[in-house]
């Protein structure tokens, strides 16, 4: 999975509104774009637009790839992900970098550098990084990958 990064414009506001099914309320860029050239992952600016902290700097909206996390999540992979020995390091090591980039916050906004609050929060900010340990454990454990087919085909202008 490899990200193409770009700035944003009006039909991404149309088509990341559509793909959360929501108005986003943080002010945020696209950071990836699916093979499809829909945004895949947004990065959200660390003050919404009420002016509260939003800890989480990169945001999934593929819904492919949610809808592939969240079967992962349901079937206990946060615990495998903070249990399996080989990803500890790397699950510190993300923290770290994300409390750089985003006002001291630790990825999905977690307390502890050791748990994982969100595999969708981690395989976001793997992507926007190119790729990361923790986010290839992710894909690989539950097969996390790009859709056959954009997944906004019909609902806003392609």
């Amino acid at each position: 999975m490899t990200p193409d990064s770009s700035a944003g414009s009006s039909a991404d506001a149309a088509a990341v509104a559509a793909l959360l099914g929501r108005v986003p309320f943080t002010r945020y860029s696209v950071a990836v774009r699916c093979p499809f050239g829909a945004p895949a992952v947004v990065e959200n600016e660390p003050i919404d637009l009420e002016g509260r902290p939003f800890p989480t700097r990169y945001w999934l909206t593929c819904r492919a790839l949610s809808a592939a996390v969240s079967r992962g999540e349901s079937v206990g992979g946060v615990g495998m992900l903070e249990d399996d020995p080989t990803m500890h390091q790397a699950v510190r090591g993300a923290h770290l970098r994300h409390q750089v980039v985003h006002a001291g916050h630790r990825v999905g906004g977690g307390g502890d550098p050791r748990r994982v609050k969100c595999l969708h929060a981690h395989l976001a900010f793997g992507l926007a990084e190119g790729g990361s340990p923790v986010s290839r454990w992710i894909a690989d454990r539950f097969g996390v990958e790009w859709p056959t087919s954009c997944c906004l085909k019909g609902q806003v202008a392609e």
